[in-house]
């Protein structure tokens, strides 16, 4: 006799050791990464953070913050970006996930990704956060030395900003610029 798997839940994933995301009833872990990539990561969020102590305005939250959102066409139900910030209410129980998408997610690049279906992964995902409500999405390009910006009202139209360019993430922080440089100098 067989038994069927049941497929995970969110409350199954809040209790996952790891870095994960829920995407179509199966929990995806993510590996570990190395100093650039986490270096890169903290400095936006630590840029990013002022914008929020400055305004008043939203939280920013570093790797392995979980978001719940509504199940997604493709499957998905959840994010984990390398950095956010996010302008929501929060949930009843801090300890729990975030209720819905980043407002703006942060995903940086690893040392794998880059290969065509990490491209299709990354649009793929993309997308999801689209779907789910989110305004804005860098993809941050370690390799060189630049960041795409995408935004929900137009997706497939990034604006490319490298080192010695000034980045923004309108609409979701309006009037917020920092150098590129600062990020990946």
């Amino acid at each position: 006799m067989s038994t069927i798997a049941k497929p995970a839940t969110i409350k199954d994933l809040e209790r996952f050791p790891g870095k994960a995301e829920l995407i179509n009833g199966r929990i995806v872990e993510y590996m570990p990464t190395g100093f650039r990539r986490n270096r890169i990561a903290f400095l936006i969020c630590k840029i990013l953070d002022e914008y929020a102590a400055e305004t008043g305005i939203g939280v920013v939250l570093t790797d392995n913050i979980g978001f719940r959102v509504r199940r997604l066409s493709s499957g998905r139900e959840s994010f984990s970006p390398d950095a956010a910030y996010y302008h929501g209410p929060l949930p009843k129980n801090e300890m729990k996930f975030l209720p819905g998408p980043p407002t703006l997610a942060v995903e940086v690049r690893s040392e794998g990704d880059y290969s065509s279906l990490a491209d299709i992964e990354m649009a793929a995902k993309r997308a999801d956060y689209f779907e789910a409500g989110t305004l804005v999405v860098w993809d941050v390009d370690v390799m060189e030395n630049c960041i795409n910006i995408y935004r929900a009202s137009q997706p497939d139209q990034p604006t490319r900003c490298g080192i010695d360019d000034m980045v923004d993430a309108e609409p979701a922080m309006p009037g917020w610029k920092v150098a590129v440089r600062s990020i990946l100098g």
